[in-house]
């Protein structure tokens, strides 16, 4: 026998005069008059369920005694609702089911909090992640799930069909440097020793490449000990591809039709193809920002030509000091409140500025500010030229280090969009950002991976690596949507000398560099082809499309602000004899004293 007939979502009119059985969740129960109308909610919709005590007493007894959240099984006759009691928004919202039996399968402790959408968002989410099988119910985060089940399912099938193989890398691996603190586990039957959960299975799939696996991808558990915020958890999940015998534009090109594919199996708008791109430097130039958010205007402009003769002291000095005079139209926040003036100067100054200069359109086209008598007539002409100046305006001026007045005008900019209104939400812009610089500068003054050590020089740049590495231009890809960066890979180091070549950089002589990436080193020896790849956050590509704030929300079971799972009571302490099996004492700091 069939526990059910149909499920909540599926009845419509074609149902009418039918017998059906469903099972579901209690919505709500209502009593009208005497009759008892019973929402009967499961994943799939919501369907009106009707009991007379004039036609079944029985049923209708029991149906007086559920309440919300209850699980039950009820069989009636579809129903066509009366025409003034169609409800549009539903699926099912044409008929209703007149009920004939009613079983409750399970009774329900009271929740303990509303499921209602409206009123769930007033909830702690603490309180929700504790109870997270609970908050599941609601239909928000079931539309969530299914989504990211969609774009799952999308990636898989789009690789498939260009020859891509899903193959699955170790968990418990090696503790290798990669940007964060590892995950360690205790081995037993090694003493002393532990494993590393992967922070991204980087070093596998090259290897992959050397075993001429050709093209791998993975939806790939990947797990790091780092200060969380809204995009990030210590256990998270990527797609991760790498291919053999290929250029950057290659590999472009493929994740191009994979995203325009995910789009349109989301039922969103699929991009033109193929994606923008723009370089690192382009980037930072317009937009103070790696991964720039291209749905709005505000773009940064230059004026170190325009003030090249000022006398406007403060931008002669810092031209004449090899930096440069910046500026963006803010457009029609000419009249903000000083306190948020103030709250932008200081996030100016938290990013190196040594402060914010700002002119304000009047609405009669005046501008007011006290640096603007310094500047000439054909200096006001180049920025109302440039910057398009009409009444209203607000202008923002950034002068020092090239890097520094990028990001933060790039920061204003935001800001400035947000306050304005002037950013789409409803919008999906992708841009790729392109040849990267291979190091940057440590606050010592070394040099570092930009983005990781087996990322390839660009061909062309190759001799800058023993004359200006500094200089030398990574062969290294992100990919942007809504300034929010989903995805960075690169061309990766196949000859073994020039790998070399970029420990000796870094500072890693070559009995470090065997003691840490020696199996990767052995297997570039072995006739490793060109390769390269690149890894999504598949979390975060799901909240942009979901149109949500956190990657919490499109996680089953996520871990809260301080890494913990509420649910789970995890971390927890284990017994002593577990740590004696893995050669373990606790050495915990004492409590301090209380004052």
């Amino acid at each position: 026998m069939k526990m059910r007939t149909h499920t909540c979502g599926d009845l419509g009119k074609e149902a009418i005069g039918q017998t059906v059985t469903l099972c579901g969740w209690v919505d709500t129960v209502r009593d009208h008059g005497g009759l008892i109308f019973i929402d009967l909610r499961d994943r799939y919709g919501l369907t009106q369920v009707i009991y007379d005590p004039a036609k079944t007493r029985e049923a209708w007894e029991v149906a007086q005694k559920t309440r919300g959240e209850f699980v039950v099984r009820i069989s009636g006759v579809v129903e066509a609702r009366p025409a003034d009691m169609v409800n549009p928004k539903l699926a099912t919202g044409e008929i209703e089911v007149r009920g004939s039996t009613i079983e409750i399968l399970n009774a329900s402790a009271t929740i303990p909090f509303p499921l209602e959408e409206k009123q769930a968002q007033k909830v702690q989410e603490d309180l929700r992640l504790q109870y997270r099988y609970l908050d599941l119910r609601r239909t928000v985060m079931q539309q969530r799930l299914r989504l990211r089940h969609r774009v799952a399912h999308a990636v898989r099938a789009y690789l498939d069909t260009h020859d891509f193989i899903e193959i699955e890398t170790p968990i418990l691996t090696k503790s290798t440097p990669e940007g964060a603190r590892d995950y360690l586990v205790p081995s037993r039957v090694v003493p002393g020793s532990f494993f590393a959960l992967p922070q991204a299975p980087q070093q596998y799939k090259q290897l992959l490449m050397v075993s001429g696996m050709d093209r791998y991808f993975q939806m790939a558990r990947c797990f790091r000990d780092e200060d969380l915020r809204s995009d990030r958890q210590p256990e998270f999940t990527q797609i991760d591809m790498e291919m053999s015998f290929i250029t950057a534009d290659d590999l472009i090109e493929i994740v191009d039709g994979m995203m325009a594919e995910v789009l349109r199996a989301t039922g969103l708008q699929a991009p033109a193809l193929p994606l923008p791109r723009m370089t690192y430097r382009e980037a930072m130039d317009r937009f103070g920002s790696d991964k720039p958010d291209i749905r709005f205007g505000m773009e940064i402009i230059d004026f170190g030509d325009a003030f090249a003769a000022t006398a406007f002291k403060v931008f002669a000095g810092v031209l004449a000091d090899g930096g440069v005079v910046r500026a963006i139209n803010a457009k029609g926040l000419g009249g903000v409140p000083a306190r948020v003036m103030d709250e932008w100067t200081e996030a100016a100054r938290q990013r190196g500025l040594g402060g914010l200069a700002y002119i304000r359109v009047q609405d009669d086209g005046g501008w007011k500010s006290p640096i603007v008598k310094f500047f000439s007539d054909a200096e006001k002409e180049a920025l109302a030229g440039r910057l398009g100046i009409e009444p209203g305006d607000l202008i923002l001026f950034g002068a020092g280090e090239w890097e520094q007045v990028s990001v933060a005008l790039g920061h204003l900019r935001l800001l400035a969009g947000e306050m304005a209104g002037a950013i789409p939400e409803d919008e999906f812009r992708f841009t790729w950002v392109v040849d990267f610089p291979l190091f940057e500068r440590t606050a010592e003054g070394g040099l570092t991976p930009m983005h990781h050590p087996f990322t390839s020089p660009k061909p062309e740049d190759f001799a800058l690596l023993d004359t200006a590495p500094g200089d030398a231009r990574a062969q290294a890809y992100d990919l942007v949507l809504n300034g929010v960066e989903i995805g960075g890979g690169s061309i990766r180091i196949h000859d073994p000398a020039v790998q070399a070549r970029m420990f000796e950089i870094l500072g890693i002589d070559a009995e470090e560099a065997q003691e840490r990436f020696g199996h990767l080193l052995k297997g570039l020896s072995f006739g490793a082809p060109p390769h390269g790849g690149i890894a999504f956050g598949f979390d975060r590509l799901v909240m942009l499309l979901a149109g949500c704030e956190t990657i919490r929300d499109v996680i089953a079971f996520p871990k809260s602000q301080k890494a913990m799972d509420l649910m789970m009571a995890a971390p927890s302490k284990v017994d002593a004899h577990q740590l004696r099996d893995v050669y373990l004492r606790l050495n915990l700091p004492e409590a301090e004293p209380e004052a």
